[in-house]
């Protein structure tokens, strides 16, 4: 068939598009940035259109010629005020376009749970609810948590368990959950193509139900962990439980508010017809858990949440475009020669952030990160998906990679909340057998904040950079 997935850069839609390709299927990849797509190990497999689901004419462009739409987007961005709005909008452009281009079928992942329903869960539905009063045909699954390596619920779980012996938690912990394997998500997802008679909605879950609680423990037993004590708290709101999420993991104020949310609601399967039309071996929590626990042991996580968002702009800060907003650009430039190739060099670059650390003293950047997560934004210890590569749009801590031309350059964009904007250069230029070898710290100021903001860091940022510089160069001199 000819397939469009649309939210290709997701983290479902970055595993499924390759399994859809072994199937045999022609698939269309779709997302706001085609550079991002480029990067993906199966960008040369498939069509790249970018496309934006808030901008009804570039749909039209990326769905024409197409029998079937898989629909794996949703706005719950920490850009995005009002999720629930966005949602809406992008589902009616959605189907608009379908029915215009003369799609046969939309596949939508959805949400589980009937009453007493966060607004996450609301807008999933609501979204559902668009596309099956359309003219054209949709299967909607409805998931609860999908257990997996990389998704946004499961390291809400991993960070609560593995940082915190006791845990005071809210009453949604006793909430009941029907968790599934990424693993079964995806075999649904793409098996659904081969049953044109299936319509409406399906619940899909796995094997056990449990409560949150019990998903705690099970988690701590996977890992090899002293059992936890949860001690319960009437009065921790799903605010307040948002905001401990983001000080204690990766998760962003922004969006694991909407998730802590949603915990308070019960979801579980109501139906499970799906299985005796799609039979498989579904894992137990159990078996997610410790699949999910490999994957990560052995850096060999597909997509992950910190995939999602846009690469920031950073064109203020090329030099054929020094003029930019016409305001000013502070510059912290550094270079050395290294006695070795821009391929030795390279490889120990590549690996900058996460684990690794920055080549310098950690505390500050532990520092950072901390002020960061205090004031809503992503903080440090959202780390990178794979230890060893860097692919563009992919993030590195609190920031994002904007440009990567291998042996040569590695820009990256800040994505901490600044009084401003900032860019991190890494520049490589062969000199005879020799590298030269320039770091360059660029921020354009907002207002008068911005401005005290770079001035007041300034010594830090000399000595840091320094730092870096010389032991990245001492790094791949002596390796």
């Amino acid at each position: 068939m000819k397939i469009v997935v649309v939210g290709a850069t997701g983290y479902i839609g970055g595993r499924l598009i390759p399994r859809l390709v072994e199937k045999g299927h022609e698939v269309r990849a779709c997302a706001r940035s085609l550079a991002k797509m480029q990067g993906r190990y199966w960008s040369d497999r498939v069509d790249l259109v970018p496309a934006d689901v808030l901008h009804y004419a570039s749909l039209i462009n990326a769905m024409k010629g197409c029998d079937v739409a898989y629909y794996l987007v949703h706005s719950m961005e920490r850009e995005v005020k009002d999720y629930k709005k966005a949602d809406r909008e992008a589902a009616h452009n959605f189907v608009r376009a379908a029915k215009e281009v003369g799609i046969k079928r939309i596949i939508y992942l959805g949400g589980l749970g009937r009453d007493h329903l966060s607004a996450h869960l609301k807008s999933r539905h609501e979204v559902a609810a668009i596309f099956e009063k359309s003219s054209v045909p949709t299967v909607t699954l409805r998931a609860a948590m999908i257990i997996g390596s990389g998704s946004a619920s499961f390291e809400i779980l991993r960070y609560l368990v593995d940082r915190l012996p006791i845990m005071v938690t809210p009453r949604w912990v006793q909430s009941r959950l029907q968790p599934i394997a990424v693993v079964n998500v995806l075999q649904y997802l793409v098996e659904v193509l081969n049953h044109e008679e299936m319509k409406g909605q399906y619940d899909i879950g796995g094997p056990e139900i449990m409560t949150y609680e019990q998903l705690m423990h099970t988690y701590a037993e996977v890992a090899n962990l002293p059992r936890r004590k949860l001690l319960r708290l009437r009065v921790l709101t799903p605010w307040l439980s948002s905001h401990w999420i983001a000080l204690v993991t990766p998760l962003p104020a922004a969006i694991g508010r909407p998730l802590a949310e949603g915990l308070s609601s019960t979801v579980i399967c109501e139906e499970n017809r799906i299985k005796e039309i799609i039979p498989q071996k579904l894992l137990t929590i159990r078996e997610s858990i410790e699949r999910a626990l490999e994957r990560l042991a052995d850096n060999r996580v597909e997509t992950s949440w910190i995939d999602a968002g846009k690469i920031p702009p950073a064109e203020w800060v090329e030099e054929d475009d020094p003029e930019w907003a016409g305001g000013t650009l502070f510059q912290e430039k550094i270079s050395r020669i290294v006695e070795k190739s821009p391929e030795k060099v390279w490889g120990n670059l590549l690996k900058i952030g996460g684990e690794r650390g920055w080549y310098s003293p950690q505390w500050p950047w532990a520092f950072r990160g901390f002020i960061d997560k205090l004031v809503g934004g992503v903080g440090l210890r959202r780390g990178r998906r794979n230890v060893d590569f860097l692919h563009l749009g992919d993030a590195v801590d609190f920031w994002r990679v904007s440009k990567i031309e291998e042996n040569r350059r590695l820009q990256l964009v800040a994505e901490m909340k600044l009084p401003g904007k900032a860019v991190l250069d890494f520049k490589l230029e062969p000199k005879d057998s020799d590298t030269l070898f320039t770091v360059t710290a660029s921020f354009l100021p907002h207002g008068l904040r911005g401005i005290f903001y770079w001035y007041s860091l300034y010594p830090f940022h000399h000595w840091i950079f320094r730092t870096m510089l010389k032991r990245l160069m001492s790094d791949s001199t002596n390796n």
